[in-house]
């Protein structure tokens, strides 16, 4: 059986060294004067070293943190009606990277931040930036959709949430992964839905991902123009994450002290986290290999009959009738496991069974959210006409 994995926390530095570097940093700064850096819509202090509070203005001050390895970010000036309206829609919370990356691209575009990153890097913001730009106020009826269905694509699982499209002819697109719907986001992926259901780790913040991107684009242009108008975006967006405090890596410790609670991939690859406790029970794992499964999966696809295809199911009737005895054992993360892997491979005739196996699933894990989206979506589970909000 596959443990959760322990939750061992990276080394900082000692007490004595750490109070070092704040007295040196008090010297340095205790008497300088608070320095407007307007990026964004956002201003920011030069220290922390003073404690006498500051008052807010619109737009709002933070103080970067002492230790540039723990710099943290101040709160977006986003206001929090349309912070609370975003979140209603998706009953998801959202990070502030989600709103500091909207203020960037107001930056960028004032007029159209959605569209800041079409002409260089032919990418825009959706989703819940819909919602910031208002998009959703043209729509006629706009409060009776589902908004977990707004930029769905095919191999989308509920825990991913799309925030910005690429190229339309891979149906390239970017997005927050969550482990749970009470959790922010664990990570962004990308995932091109005309080739696999494969979802890509990029960083844990849209502007790690955005960087990512852009750096490979750096490497396929050729035009001379072209190239410096990205490395000018490269700047702007580098220097904006730095002065928030984010981090530009791909795999982030965050990152990495997750992959020691996955208790499997799935076919997706971002990997299932389910509780476990400390007698191994939460997870058990299923008879089959991913390779067999993937052959089982395809059998089933191309039997040329009906009553082939009926014998074809046999094996996966059976890891059900495994589930059953894993869900009264409290193994809840081998349904899930199941059931994404079946949903993930894309077939229709997975439909049933997944629609069996992960609602189930969810809502014994008490991700009711999701059981609701996966349901949801494979209701209507379309390659086409994902945005919700077109007219």
């Amino acid at each position: 059986m596959v443990g959760g994995g322990g939750k061992r926390r990276p080394g900082g530095d000692g007490p004595q060294e750490q109070q070092g570097v704040r007295q040196e940093r008090s010297k340095g700064f205790q008497n300088s004067f608070w320095l407007r850096c307007q990026l964004g819509g956002v201003r920011r202090c030069r220290t922390a070293a003073f404690s006498t509070p500051v008052p807010l203005s619109r737009n709002r001050r933070c103080e970067k943190a002492v230790a540039v390895k723990k710099g943290k970010c101040c709160e977006a000036d986003v206001p929090s009606d349309l912070r609370k309206e975003v979140e209603s829609h998706y009953r998801l919370s959202l990070p502030e990277d989600f709103y500091h990356f909207w203020t960037f691209c107001e930056g960028l575009a004032p007029e159209q931040p959605a569209d800041s990153l079409s002409a260089s890097l032919g990418l825009r913001l959706v989703g819940p930036y819909d919602i910031l730009a208002g998009k959703h106020k043209m729509k006629k009826k706009s409060a009776s959709l589902n908004f977990n269905l707004h930029w769905r694509f095919y191999y989308d699982p509920p825990e991913f949430q799309t925030i910005i499209i690429g190229d339309c002819k891979t149906e390239f697109h970017m997005g927050y992964f969550r482990d749970s719907p009470d959790e922010l986001p664990v990570f962004v992926g990308t995932n091109e839905a005309k080739k696999n259901c494969i979802i890509v780790q990029n960083g844990d913040n849209v502007f790690a991902a955005v960087k990512l991107f852009l750096m490979k684009k750096l490497k396929e242009v050729t035009d001379k123009k072209k190239t410096s108008l990205l490395k000018t975006i490269d700047e702007k967006l580098t220097e904006a994450a730095r002065e928030l405090g984010f981090s530009l890596e791909q795999r982030t410790v965050k990152m990495k002290q997750r992959d020691k609670k996955v208790v499997t991939k799935t076919f997706h690859g971002a990997g299932l986290v389910v509780p476990v406790d400390k007698n191994d029970v939460g997870y058990r794992e299923l008879p089959e290999t991913d390779a067999s499964l993937r052959r089982i999966c395809r059998t089933i696809v191309e039997a040329p009959s009906d009553a082939e295809r009926l014998k074809a199911f046999a094996p996966v009737q059976e890891m059900m009738t495994y589930v059953q005895f894993a869900n009264d054992e409290c193994d809840y993360g081998m349904g899930l496991e199941l059931g994404m892997d079946l949903f993930c491979h894309g077939s229709h005739y997975f439909h049933k069974v997944a629609g069996q196996l992960l609602p189930l699933a969810y809502n014994l894990l008490k991700r009711n959210l999701f059981a609701e989206i996966i349901e949801a979506h494979l209701a209507d589970r379309s390659r086409e006409d994902v945005d919700q909000l077109a007219a």
